[in-house]
């Protein structure tokens, strides 16, 4: 039994260890992981100085904004990431010899999931501490409930990711501006700065069938409040495992109409 598990567990980390060789010989795409999260840090959080001594009221709330940014971003990194991964396979014209090597199209999944995650953690890490450094703020100040927060915000930008994967690999790389903006589209109702309640009564539910919606409410719960509500965040798992799932079943379906179609050997630059 541990043959076939040890050869898939060989080939998950040939192609981890592919993507790790590209970053090596191109230090700009981890630059690209870094730069974005990093502007957009450094603009709240000179904007929350700004506002820091206007009202009480933002004085409190300006770790809110910052831990908002830093969360979202992990949603952002997490799908481009996986995306990017999934791309670096296409644009090299490598998606042929992958897929008349032994390797599965779920040890492929494997592969770049773990790579994305790698990739967003390079990118991430040093954000939060530049946060720190500038602004005297610490998102590890959630505690444990941040490595939950982390963990299902990446299983959410994963489900996309895969989806959006399986749609250029079937059409394309005409698809690929879906890849970029499938997660944006979602912020407004994801509550990343502002709680759902200001939505539109019929634009909630749509709201919280989202797993973000749950893990931005349960961070200002702690920042504001100090208390954590665990059955929000049980449920904000359940979702992202639900979504997770969903995805590698769209990415299933794709690579396999793909493989029908017989495009996978012409998709490349």
């Amino acid at each position: 039994m541990s043959g076939p598990l040890v050869q898939s567990a060989n080939r998950i980390y040939a192609l981890v260890l592919r993507h790790i060789h590209i970053w090596r010989s191109s230090v700009m795409r981890l630059v690209d992981s870094i730069y974005w999260p990093a502007v957009q840090m450094v603009m709240w959080g000179f904007m929350t100085k700004f506002l820091l001594p206007q009202s009480s009221f933002v004085a409190q709330a300006a770790g809110v904004l910052l831990s908002g940014l830093l969360l979202w971003e992990v949603v952002v990194r997490g799908n481009l990431s996986l995306s990017i991964a999934f791309l670096e396979e296409m644009w090299s014209r490598n998606l042929g010899h992958l897929f008349v090597s032994p390797i599965r199209s779920w040890e492929m999944a494997t592969g770049i999931i773990i790579a994305a995650l790698l990739r967003t953690l390079l990118g991430l890490i040093p954000v939060s501490l530049m946060a720190w450094a500038f602004f005297d703020f610490s998102i590890y100040s959630l505690g444990l409930p941040l490595l939950a927060f982390f963990l299902i915000l990446q299983m959410f930008s994963w489900s996309i990711g895969l989806a959006m994967s399986g749609m250029i690999m079937r059409v394309g790389q005409s698809a690929e501006s879906f890849a970029w903006a499938a997660v944006f589209i979602l912020m407004p109702i994801s509550g990343v700065y502002y709680p759902v309640s200001v939505l539109p009564h019929w634009l909630q539910p749509l709201s919280w069938a989202l797993p973000t919606s749950y893990i931005f409410d349960g961070m200002r719960s702690i920042l504001l409040h100090g208390t954590m509500q665990w059955n929000l965040l049980l449920l904000a798992f359940g979702l992202s495992v639900l979504y997770l799932v969903v995805g590698f079943q769209i990415f299933l379906w794709f690579f396999r109409s793909s493989r029908r179609a017989g495009s996978l050997l012409n998709q490349g630059e």
